[in-house]
């Protein structure tokens, strides 16, 4: 009977033996590659930190204990270990999360899938049990690239503060976030990695050590934890101690006998302490080492035994916006490139091996990215920093305050923008459009298809005195969507055939096609309908005023929150100019979505054709009921007598 289907919980480790964890370690290894190959998933971080999460919960009591994970995506281990074995629905509707999830296990503290957040909450987690008087633990791992996050240090200078409270950080050092890992902090790891002195200098005395009797082992301990004068002179681990954090390590991360060693001494100690484990990103699966890119970090469907695709994916969103960069590469000198630990998954690797030089990746530093590309921009060059559109977010403030206050030609491409469903709740790109609206001379553009991708990125790339946005979509990119005529600055995509039409129906972004499908709908129900792109929804165009004004109702319909979007711009700039025509706005509702596939999330909320189709209708109707209502009480008014 296989070890992993008789661990129900992390208490049923402790009755195994180190042969036992062994088998256990590949069985999980195993396990892993069979079942996300099967539905996609976080395949090579997990494959990295199973001996690592076998050891943790082996010495520290879950959920008594706090495990932490940042990121995320690395959980899959202990979701295992903690009675969660079916992955036949990985990220997929009523499947397991590809993160912690509260609402799955006790043992899920957060939900953290925005890397470098862990370290804070473990501060303020600690705070509360020395507070509350609590002999609890809690136990932060950081690792495949969060630890070059500016909030990952800001939490640890607080945490070094507090030489008496217990906190143990785990710092899983696999060289790579989802490539190789950047930065001095990276450059500081590698330097503990490769003067490992100290723990070959104990390997060798170990055995020796442990064959002496009575005080051979208590003697190998006192070395391992020795302090900073033995250490300081074989490992410059003098960064971390220089903070007040007792440091441990380096340590083999897929030896679970020393990592079992490492953290029960760091558990020991009453005071924060850094426990420095090295681990193999992808380990012990082939296809995932030779990929140099990104070892498997995020993957679809594909064979176990070769690890390529089951299927080849049309071109998506992404590769449209790579391609283009490589030729504006060519055509403009002063381009540059900034990404957030994601050359590959945002698209810029062609534009890297294009122009080596012209291309940053700052780690997972948002905020470092804004205030550093409008450095790039004042110092005379046009930068494009590439992002998930829910990681903007993070530097929110940056693109106020530094960039747009002063008006610094800088653009953003927001990648994976409106729902993009597996990923949950964190990974929609639900928010940019309201909360960019807020921004002074920001101007953002939504392209609806392939060809205007290229088209606005070039516009944006020509504005020198303000930021510019351009987002889109995750996933493959559907056909071309024709204009049929021009209203200001944007595209009619049907039009009414008549000259008293109903509806304008103002369609934002890659749901195009749905708007057309929708005025279809409608035109069976004998009302008339506008289709129109706005291309840049921010600032609303003078003309959609004068445009509304022909109609008898405004609808628009955008992959992004209701509260505060496109919707909402437009109605107020029809207020503005003196247009009352009734506004009904279809978008995202205020909350935070499960993970599902996206057609099944719009489903849920309402977001398609034939919903909107019905409820336009409804609303038309009501107009009708009105007009007619009115019409009646006017010809049942008595004529006035002499």
């Amino acid at each position: 009977m296989p070890l992993l289907t008789r661990i129900r919980g992390p208490r049923d480790l402790d009755r195994l033996s180190l042969e036992q964890l062994d088998q256990l370690a590949e069985e999980i290894r195993t396990f892993l590659v069979d079942a996300v190959s099967k539905t996609g998933g976080h395949l090579g971080p997990n494959l990295g930190v199973v001996e690592l999460t076998i050891a943790l919960h082996r010495v520290f009591d879950s959920p008594k204990d706090r495990v932490l994970w940042d990121t995320g995506h690395q959980s899959y281990v202990h979701k295992l270990l903690t009675g969660r074995q079916d992955f036949s629905k990985l990220k997929q509707k009523g499947g397991l999360s590809g993160y912690p999830a509260q609402a799955e296990s006790e043992h899920d503290v957060i939900e953290n899938s925005h890397a470098s957040t862990v370290l804070g909450w473990a501060d303020g987690l600690a705070k509360a049990n020395q507070i509350l008087e609590r002999d609890d633990h809690v136990v932060a791992v950081i690792g495949d690239g969060a630890l070059t996050g500016g909030m990952a240090w800001e939490a640890l200078n607080n945490i070094a503060d507090a030489k008496d409270r217990p906190l143990v950080i785990v710092v899983n050092d696999n060289e790579r976030s989802y490539a190789p890992t950047i930065g001095g902090l990276a450059n500081h790891l590698a330097t503990l990695r490769t003067t490992d002195g100290y723990e070959r200098f104990l390997a060798r005395g170990k055995d020796l050590l442990e064959r002496t009797p009575v005080v051979g082992k208590p003697l190998y301990e006192t070395l391992h934890g020795a302090k900073k004068g033995l250490k300081d002179f074989i490992a410059p681990q003098g960064m971390f101690e220089d903070l007040g954090l007792k440091y441990v390590g380096p340590i083999d991360g897929h030896d679970i006998e020393a990592l079992e060693s490492a953290l029960a001494r760091a558990k020991r100690f009453g005071g924060p302490v850094i426990v420095h484990c090295l681990t193999e990103k992808g380990r012990g699966y082939q296809p995932a080492l030779q990929d140099e890119a990104d070892r498997f970090h995020g993957i679809g469907p594909i064979h176990p035994d070769t690890g390529l695709p089951i299927k080849a994916s049309g071109a998506d969103w992404t590769s449209v916006f790579g391609d283009e960069m490589v030729q504006l590469g060519k055509e403009r000198k002063d381009i540059v490139a900034i990404t957030a630990a994601m050359l590959q998954p945002v698209g810029l690797k062609k534009f890297a091996d294009a122009f080596p030089k012209r291309i940053y990746d700052v780690g997972i530093a948002e905020q470092h990215a804004a205030v550093s590309a409008a450095g790039l921009a004042t110092g005379g060059l046009h930068p494009v920093f590439a992002v998930y559109a829910t990681f903007l977010n993070r530097a929110f403030d940056q693109v106020l305050m530094d960039v747009a206050l002063h008006k610094c030609g800088v653009t953003f491409v927001l990648d994976r923008a409106g729902i993009t469903g597996t990923d949950g709740a964190s990974h929609n790109g639900m928010w940019d459009m309201s909360i960019l609206q807020v921004v002074p001379g920001l101007r953002l553009a939504a392209p609806r298809d392939a060809d205007q991708v290229r088209a606005q990125l070039r516009e944006a790339v020509e504005v020198k005195d303000a930021p510019t946005v351009v987002r889109f979509s995750k996933g493959a990119v559907g056909p071309a969507v024709a204009a049929v005529g021009r209203v200001g600055g944007m595209d009619v995509l049907r039009e009414p055939g008549t000259d008293t039409p109903d509806v304008l129906l103002v369609s934002v972004g890659a749901l195009a096609p749905m708007c057309l499908e929708i005025a279809s709908l409608l035109d069976k129900q004998g009302i008339s309908t506008t289709v129109v792109d706005p291309r840049w929804v921010k600032p609303v165009d003078e003309a959609m005023a004068p445009l509304a004004e022909r109609h008898r109702v405004v609808v628009t319909v955008e992959d992004n929150s209701r509260v505060g979007g496109v919707g909402s711009a437009i109605a107020q700039a029809l207020r503005d100019a003196g247009v009352d025509v009734p506004l009904r706005d279809f978008g995202i509702p205020p909350r935070f979505l499960d993970h599902a596939s996206r057609a099944e999330v719009m489903t849920e909320i309402g977001l398609t054709a034939p919903d909107i189709a019905r409820q336009v209708t409804g609303l038309v109707s009501k107009l009708d009921g009105r007009f007619n209502r009115a019409a009646a009480e006017v010809d049942s008014v008595e004529p006035a007598r002499d």
